[in-house]
């Protein structure tokens, strides 16, 4: 196994884990966006009232998105197995 396949896996794994992450992340800054502009029009300050609607729509995201996101982890690790051989070399 040379450094470009090393290489290759790693990018290839990062980039994998930035797909899979992104749509939940974005969810969760997007909620909390609009939880603190509530917070601040209200004047409410509250600390715990951030969390649960965080938790609850990462929760509905992954209902949502989770398929897709098994199925890129799945297909990931398919090709790395798929390449087993390559590897032990």
């Amino acid at each position: 196994m040379t450094i470009d396949d090393v290489t290759a896996v790693a990018s290839t794994a990062i980039f994998t884990i930035i797909k899979c992450a992104a749509p939940l992340l974005l969810v969760s800054l997007c909620v909390g966006l609009i939880v603190s502009i509530f917070q601040t029009v209200t004047s409410i300050q509250e600390q715990t009232l951030t969390f649960v609607p965080k938790i609850l729509a990462i929760f509905l995201g992954l209902i949502v998105m989770g398929h897709w996101i098994m199925n890129n982890m799945v297909e990931y690790m398919t090709m790395l197995w798929s390449d087993f051989s390559v590897y032990i070399r």
